[in-house]
Order: C-alpha cells, then structure tokens, then sequence
C-alpha cells in the first residue's frame, strides 16, 4: 500500500509541473527547495533513532541526486513539450535500462525476455512518440520524445545507484541528499531553457507548492520506505502505475487528448517494461538471496 501511495503521489509530477507553466529551471528550483525543510525534519528523526548512512553511502546518494539532476532538468522540458501523460510513459524505459546498466558495469547475465521485448517497446516508444498517428507537434514531439528518453536513461541510473544499497530506516537521509544534490545540478541545466523565476506567481507558486509536498516529500519517502521491504520484480511493476495514472491525471485535469496510436504505444511501453520487470514464478529467488545479490551488485 505505501509503494502505490508513493506511485500514485508521483504519478502527478508532471500534471503539477505542466499547470505551473514555468521553466524547467524554475521548477526543479521550486520543487527541491520546498521539500528540503520537511526532509531535514525526517533525516532528524531517523538520526536520532540511531539509522545513521556511512560516508559511502552518502557519496552514492550524491551520485545519484546528480542523476536525478539531469532527470529532472530533461524531463520537466518535455513535459512542456509533448505533455505530462506522454512523457511520464517514455520516461518509465528506466524499467528496461537498468538490466543494461547492470549488464554493462557488472557483466550480469540479461534475461532472455529483456532481448526479446527490445523491438516491441521501441515500437512502442515510436507510436507513443506520435510515428503514423498523425500527431502535429512537429518539432516539439521529436525533441520531447528524445528529451523523455535521455531522462529515462538518467533515472535508470538514479535508481541502479541508490537500489543497492536502500534502506527503509534510512529513506529520508537519502531523499534529503538526492534532493539538495539534485536540486542544484537540474537548475543549473534547466537553465539552458530559461533562468529561474523567483517570482512565479501566486498561481504557479501553488502548483509548485503542491509538487514540492506531494511527489518531491511524500512520492519519494513512501516509495523509500517501501520498496526495500519488496521483492524487486513486485516493486518495479508496481511503479508502472505510475504511468497509467499519469496519462489518466492528465487527461482529467489538464484536457490533454493523446490519438488512440499514442495511446496504444503508451500501453506497449508500459507492458514491455511490465515483461521485463516480472519473472517467472518458478525461477524466483528467495527474498533473502535477492537481497544478498543486490547487496553484492552494489558493491
């Protein structure tokens, strides 16, 4: 229940940045700066509990907040390019790229399934990406589209970073971390796009508000606490929610009307990373074995 609350809060990223209608400097400023206090509150609380990070781990999480930098940076560009539900959908490949990264780095066997879903989720990201639907966009659907994978790719390597060594006990240390690292690195490159706006507006300033408390704070504490107390093929489809609630936010709340391809890309995408991220249950480790692995990976 608490990796769909955090699903469900995070799946409203982009419906909040997209009414904000501010840069993407300007956002990623905004949303980190006001999740920083209740943050603080929650790294002080777990201190004083005795859940403390070693100096490696707070490394890896300034790593990561770097990542999660260029993410949000990339990302809250093509939101104002192609839409929140579009681009909540492509951003979800981070499913299918992490595989790779562990491939890449650690030489760690890819399943067979992940091969064979290659060329239906690129087929996927052609028509959510508006190929043959009739899409008129232009320019701004091609850059969007690029802009939602490359950022899917940074938060692949967000969460290939941090999935290692997470922790319940200590989630709020972490997000606090990620959240000051990446607020600094994502305005700084959201400002290729326009410098930050101090001033807003009431209107805007609300949104932002609403996106600080709800995604940056709530989102990612809910899912840090979570996610480590779950088999990680039983959280990573639940993170697929995310995107189909995106795309049903963002047609409630914004109007936002993708073309039925788009819509039938949008649910390729979120079926092949589905397919890579289950297995089958007779090839299922333990819980404790899983864990060992990923302790191991990390290392």
């Amino acid at each position: 229940m608490l990796a769909v609350g955090g699903a469900l809060a995070i799946s409203l990223t982009a419906v909040f940045i997209r009414a904000s209608d501010v840069s993407p400097a300007t956002s990623v400023f905004f949303r980190c700066l006001l999740a920083l206090p209740p943050l603080v509150l929650v790294a002080w609380w777990e201190h004083r509990r005795g859940h403390r990070v070693t100096r490696q781990d707070a490394m890896r999480f300034v790593v990561a907040g770097t990542l999660l930098g260029v993410d949000f940076a990339l990302w809250s560009q093509s939101i104002m390019l192609i839409g929140a539900g579009i681009s909540t959908v492509l951003v979800n490949i981070q499913v299918v790229v992490v595989p790779l990264l562990a491939f890449l780095v650690f030489g760690t066997r890819i399943p067979r399934r992940f091969l064979v879903v290659i060329p239906v989720l690129f087929a996927g990201i052609a028509l959510t990406g508006g190929i043959g639907s009739g899409a008129t966009a232009g320019d701004n659907l091609l850059w969007g589209t690029i802009l939602s994978l490359l950022s899917g790719i940074a938060y692949a390597g967000y969460i290939f970073v941090v999935g290692g060594s997470g922790s319940a006990d200590t989630a709020g240390t972490q997000v606090l971390i990620s959240t000051a690292v990446s607020g600094i690195v994502g305005s700084a490159i959201g400002s290729w796009w326009g410098p930050i706006d101090l001033t807003p507006g009431w209107t805007a300033f609300g949104w932002l508000v609403a996106l600080a408390i709800s995604a940056q704070f709530v989102g990612w504490i809910l899912l840090g606490r979570s996610l480590p107390r779950l088999a990680p093929e039983v959280g990573a489809t639940l993170l697929l929610l995310q995107p189909v609630l995106a795309i049903g936010a963002a047609m409630l709340m914004l109007g936002e009307r993708p073309t039925a391809l788009q819509l039938l890309g949008c649910a390729i995408v979120v079926g092949a990373a589905w397919f890579v991220a289950s297995r089958p249950r007779s090839a299922e480790p333990t819980r404790e074995v899983a864990a060992e692995d990923t302790r191991a990976m990390a290392q």
